[in-house]
């Protein structure tokens, strides 16, 4: 057996980026779901991790390299984490939803009157 190809370390980079991808954008369900997928994206590179994942497990009789159960465990307890923070950003997004029916992240005023005094002068 062969270890994990490209083509499983092309599907995490995919998932990294558009997790990043929809981390930054305005709507507060676009950052849920991108915190959806980051999650998975980490718990596919934890198992990409382990050299020996396409080996047996411990009680198939065979004999040779067995499969580490470190990371198996670790993406267990990340998905866990994930489904925990995934469950508090869909209450606060459902909270700011019903204060004003809408869900885009309003433009911070102060933010905006920072950039303002700190552009530089055109000279010409």
């Amino acid at each position: 057996m062969t270890p994990p190809g490209l083509l499983l370390v092309v599907t995490v980079a995919v998932l990294y980026s558009s997790g990043f991808y929809l981390l930054l954008q305005r709507s507060l369900m676009r950052v849920v779901f991108g915190i959806l997928i980051l999650g998975h994206a980490a718990n596919l590179s934890l198992m990409l991790t382990d050299t020996a994942i396409t080996l047996p497990p411990l009680l198939t009789g065979q004999e040779g390299q067995m499969s580490d159960p470190l990371p198996q465990a670790m993406a267990l307890t990340a998905i866990v984490i994930t489904f925990g923070v995934t469950t508090f950003l869909l209450a606060l997004a459902y909270r700011v939803w019903l204060g004003d029916d809408n869900d885009e992240v309003p433009a911070d005023l102060e933010d905006a009157r920072i950039g303002r005094l700190t552009e530089p002068e055109d000279s010409s």
